[in-house]
């Protein structure tokens, strides 16, 4: 049945798996410039190598090894430091740049565009992504996601899941954290946003990673979880 008396005012969302599917996504836009330079490559191998430097590349920034960059940033340097496992030794900068972009062209999860539609008839609606605000807006351009602010990581000056990136946001929307929900479909996330009082909606995507390696459901309490955002926004009432 829906629940959607948790007196919460707005709902920020992870993106990246959440919202859309960067594995498919990655390998399409990378088999496209690769291809076209005689490159064949396990793509989705490819896009599964590159996602594996993510969390060691924000790693150094949390850790506070190195100052805070966008992502853009660290996503080029975590290819350059994976791309010679796949014989990829001597790209030019002008090939690097251009597939650091491919994370600007991810698609979204078929029901993701028409639930936020939903969601945001009812509540204020914002990424609370590590992602940087540029490639939030091209993402949100390319599939229609109807934001009403870009947040996260960049806004913060730091990654999730530390503590300022969820309570920056609140306070962006000049709500407190009880107010708010984070929705993601990443367990470790949802327990993070929890510990500074915000509420938590866990969305399934059990294929994020291939078939059956992603969460079929949360490990860790929640406020709502569904088996896609659509469910989610039922149970919220939207």
């Amino acid at each position: 049945m829906p629940n959607p008396d948790l007196g919460v005012k707005a709902l920020f969302f992870d993106v990246f798996g959440t919202m859309v599917d960067w594995r498919i996504s990655v390998a399409r836009e990378s088999e496209r410039i690769l291809g076209d330079l005689g490159f064949d490559l396990d793509w989705l191998a490819f896009a599964d190598g590159w996602r594996g430097e993510y969390q060691p590349g924000m790693e150094e920034v949390r850790s506070g090894r190195m100052p805070f960059s966008k992502l853009d940033v660290l996503h080029r340097a975590n290819l350059v430091r994976m791309a010679p496992r796949f014989g990829l030794d001597s790209l030019s900068d002008e090939v690097l740049d251009d597939l650091t972009q491919v994370w600007h062209r991810l698609d979204a999860w078929p029901e993701v565009p028409a639930a936020l539609e939903r969601l945001k008839t009812k509540f204020r609606i914002a990424p609370v992504s590590n992602g940087n605000i540029s490639l939030m807006v091209d993402l949100a351009r390319r599939n229609d996601l109807p934001w009403d602010a870009i947040l996260g990581a960049e806004i913060a000056g730091d990654y999730k899941p530390k503590p300022k990136v969820y309570l920056a946001a609140c306070a962006a929307l000049d709500l407190e954290p009880r107010q708010c929900m984070m929705v993601a479909a990443h367990s470790n996330d949802l327990a993070a946003a929890a510990a500074c009082g915000l509420r938590t909606g866990h969305v399934a995507r059990p294929n994020e990673h291939g078939p059956g390696t992603g969460e079929r459901s949360p490990t860790v309490p929640v406020d709502v979880a569904g088996s896609d955002l659509a469910d989610v926004a039922y149970q919220l009432g939207a």
